[in-house]
């Protein structure tokens, strides 16, 4: 683990720009930075443990303790780094299980999420409630995006401390694996693109800036949903008189037989989605059917998910040794960039080809492989993370890197072959 530990983290002297950069860093995909977070993370270190809000983070804790002083057992110090939990012995699995259990629950919920973008295609899409198409700003993957920065806004900040006192396994899968896979930056780039190719530029430009700002509320909303149904829980608890955490810690999965019992399990389900995925693949395929690109997408997907997961560790660690622009989340940058790129390429291959065949091993690639390889809920998380820091214009600044970069090289890749077609 301490050649693949996080490479920034705090101490008692950090100053506010360097604990906005670490807590933008934690927003969404946290990579190699979940795992083991008892052992590898002492109080010494000063982690927040819900990411992207320490206003949040510092008046929940407060309040709560306020309401019940047994309903509280913080499990991080505050960003000053002063002690504020006594560590826990975690007997977890090896380190090399432990590595395999993670990327387990990355690639099983990153297939849920790839079957959910799906369903809510179908759902919102023209086969469905209409209210979606691919010739209009409202492109088909802004439902799943926008419910997937909502759901960010749950599992991903206010109740993230929550879920990692079950299991620090269990954070990475809902947040990296399952909402990252839900959620796709690299469609909604295309979507944009194809506008622009066939002379939309208008709708273009307003695609992006709608899409920002429903994704950013969706997130905003979440976080509001969540501290509101987080208080109805206290004050619930506070009326029943369960005012004890003791039923909390008896719940984390930090034995080694609990968590090899969850891996198998997991790794049960995964074997089924595979095989399952496969046989159709071949199915759908000999009997030349479209749903081949969604079985197809399945099989890639966790392989987008783990690639994500990799590039997460470079979030907060800037540029050379001085560590410049530290403050953008480089791993969640270069994975919605490189994701777009691609995507855009396999757009112009299936235009040049126009085969079946190939149309459909693109698609499967693009909604899966690369669908899971972006994300927007990670990238709504950051972004809301910057707009309430100290320096609100760094969220404008990386919004517009991220959507300018991928629409200038998507321009190169995609619109420049198709207008010489």
């Amino acid at each position: 683990m301490n050649s693949l530990a996080p490479s920034s983290r705090m101490n008692h002297e950090m100053d506010d720009d360097d604990v906005e950069s670490e807590t933008v860093s934690e927003a969404g995909d946290i990579g190699d930075r979940a795992l083991h977070f008892s052992s590898e993370f002492t109080p010494e270190h000063g982690i927040v443990s819900v990411p992207g809000d320490q206003k949040l983070q510092a008046l929940s804790s407060i309040s709560t303790a306020k309401l019940s002083p047994q309903l509280v057992t913080p499990r991080y110090s505050n960003a000053k780094g002063s002690p504020e939990h006594i560590k826990e012995k975690d007997e977890g699995l090896p380190k090399a299980l432990d590595y395999a259990s993670c990327m387990i629950h990355l690639a099983t919920f990153g297939i849920l999420g790839v079957l959910t973008r799906y369903l809510l295609q179908k759902l919102f899409g023209p086969d469905g409630a209409g209210v979606t198409s691919d010739h209009t700003i409202l492109y088909l993957d802004l439902p799943s995006n926008m419910v997937g920065s909502f759901l960010m806004g749950w599992f991903g900040v206010v109740f993230k401390g929550d879920i990692s006192r079950v299991s620090e396994h269990l954070t990475i899968a809902l947040t990296t694996g399952y909402l990252g896979s839900l959620t796709t930056f690299s469609g909604w780039n295309q979507k944009m693109l194809e506008l622009g190719v066939n002379g939309h530029w208008l709708f273009s430009v307003l695609g992006f800036i709608i899409g920002l700002f429903l994704v950013g509320f969706s997130i905003i909303f979440g976080i509001e949903t969540a501290k509101g149904f987080r208080w109805l829980i206290i004050w619930l608890k506070m009326r029943s008189g369960k005012g004890s955490c003791n039923s909390e810690r008896s719940r984390k999965v930090v034995s080694c037989k609990r968590q090899f019992a969850v891996m198998v399990v997991l790794l049960i389900i995964l074997g089924f989605l595979w095989g399952l995925s496969s046989r159709l693949v071949r199915s759908e395929f000999k009997h030349g059917e479209s749903e081949a690109e969604l079985w197809l997408a399945c099989l890639v997907g966790p392989l987008g998910v783990w690639i994500r997961w990799f590039l997460a560790r470079l979030n907060g660690r800037g540029i050379g040794r001085a560590r410049l622009l530290k403050w953008i989340p480089y791993g969640t940058l270069i994975a919605n960039v490189s994701a777009a790129c691609v995507m855009s390429a396999l757009a112009i291959v299936k235009k040049s080809v126009n085969a079946w065949k190939c149309d459909t091993i693109a698609a499967g690639i693009q909604f899966g492989l690369l669908g899971c390889l972006s994300t927007v809920s990670t990238f709504a998380s950051e972004f809301n993370a910057m707009r309430e820091s100290t320096h609100p214009w760094r969220a404008y600044a990386y919004a517009m890197i991220t959507i300018c970069v991928s629409f200038f090289f998507g321009i190169l890749i995609f619109c420049i072959p198709a207008w010489q077609m």
